[in-house]
Order: structure tokens, then C-alpha cells, then sequence
């Protein structure tokens, strides 16, 4: 069949639309993690946390290289310990954080998994 036929015809185009092969929960869940990374001072501040002492950073310690106060950084923080992308741990006054175990491959997955 010529590309003309085709087109007269409508073969090969449109027949039956493709199961998603992304369930909508997972979908929500992977842009909630994207949506955190797409913020270029979260994602500054993963490296930090990844580059510190034993894979952690105290907040303290992420202020200053960001350019940002307390306040600030902790908002920032508290949206990347909600996607799932790191551990928070009180220590006194202070706020620990590490990159949540598997956390950066699991997100990569998801683009391969689409």
C-alpha cells in the first residue's frame, strides 16, 4: 500500500490508542519527585549533601554555599524530604540530611520505565 492509499484510508494511524504503561499514581508520584528537582537550588543543594562528610550535611553548613538563609534552605529541604529524595535527622537544634537510600536511581528508572 502506497503513502496515498494510507492516507485515503486511514490505515496504520489511529486505530486503537496505546494502554498507558504508567499507572496515574506512579505518574503523580514521579513528577512530584521531578517537580523537586526542578529547582536548581534543591538540586545544588543534593550535591552538597552528597559531596559532605559520611554523605550527610547539616543544615547549618548548607546555607552559606546556596547563598540563602536558614529559612529558606529548611523550605527547600522540607520539599526534597517530601519526594523522597533525602533523610532528615534532628541532632539537638540541628537538622541532619542524606540522600535517601536509592532515591536518585529510582528516579532515573522512572524515565526508562515511561
Amino acid at each position: 500500500m502506497n503513502l496515498l492509499a494510507t492516507i485515503e484510508t486511514g490505515a496504520g494511524c489511529c486505530t486503537t490508542p496505546p494502554a498507558p504503561r504508567i499507572a496515574d499514581d506512579d505518574a503523580e508520584r514521579i513528577a512530584h519527585v521531578f517537580k523537586a528537582l526542578g529547582e536548581p537550588t534543591r538540586v545544588k543543594l543534593l550535591s552538597l549533601i552528597a559531596a559532605g562528610e559520611n554523605g550527610e550535611a547539616c543544615i547549618c553548613d548548607l546555607t552559606e554555599p546556596v547563598g540563602l538563609s536558614q529559612g529558606t534552605v529548611s523550605h527547600h529541604m522540607k520539599l526534597l524530604a517530601e519526594a523522597g529524595l533525602v533523610t532528615r535527622e534532628q541532632r539537638g537544634k540541628w537538622a541532619y540530611f542524606a540522600i535517601a537510600e536509592g532515591a536518585m536511581d529510582a528516579a532515573a528508572a522512572s524515565l526508562r520505565a515511561i
